[in-house]
């Protein structure tokens, strides 16, 4: 039988700086587990209940479907759909249908779904609070190698939505240097974002240069 290292194991995290880092990461995940049980205990939702919610209150309506949200949350389309039904009993979310197809429909927050959303999405202030203490130069440093360990977990497809910079279509890289096409502009690495908005993923066809405005 093949035994791994872990990183859990108290002699080699003495050694090797990686696994120190992997055990904070798991530590700071943890953070965020504990504040989002609080969460559901105020406010009788699931974790997973609350996550739609945020996800739905900052997110465009293409992105508002089942199957976008089980790709998201990497969970399967059964378990998202029991999930949404009970926000549904709650009235804090309703059905949209789908011109195009009728079999379809996308999910939008109703105006009680709106003022929890916006209360629960504050559990993240809490995390927030001791990153603001650091200095720019660690803030930086920080933002950076997350970014680069989303990547490259990404490419290994064990985080498999994306809308940071580095897998749009419209980024381009040249010796370290960032540069947006749709903005026409250069970017620092400060400015490379995580969840855009206008990301268009690489697989798609090539978007045409533009302004956005």
């Amino acid at each position: 039988m093949l035994i791994r290292n872990s990183s859990f194991d108290l002699e080699r995290q003495n050694r090797e700086v990686e696994s120190r880092i992997v055990v904070a990461l798991e530590r700071i995940s943890e953070a965020f587990r504990v504040l989002l049980w609080k969460e559901s205990k105020v406010n009788t939702l699931s974790p997973i209940q609350i996550q739609i919610l945020i996800f739905l209150r900052f997110h465009s309506r293409e992105k508002s479907r089942i199957s976008y949200l089980a790709k998201e949350f990497n969970m399967t389309k059964a378990t998202v759909s029991e999930s949404v039904k009970g926000l549904l009993m709650k009235s804090l979310v309703k059905k949209q249908p789908d011109v195009s197809d009728t079999r379809s429909y996308t999910l939008s927050l109703t105006e009680a779904g709106e003022q929890t959303a916006s209360n629960v999405s504050a559990f993240s202030s809490f995390i927030e609070q001791p990153i603001s203490q650091l200095d720019p130069a660690q803030k930086d440093a920080m933002l950076g190698g997350l970014l680069k360990l989303i990547h490259d977990l990404n490419r290994m497809g064990i985080i498999t939505v994306q809308r940071m910079c580095y897998t749009c279509a419209y980024y381009r890289s040249d010796n370290g240097s960032h540069y947006c096409r749709l903005l026409q502009a250069a970017l620092f690495d400060r400015d490379i974002r995580l969840d855009c908005p206008e990301h268009q993923a690489v697989t798609d066809p090539p978007p045409p240069a533009q302004i956005l405005r």
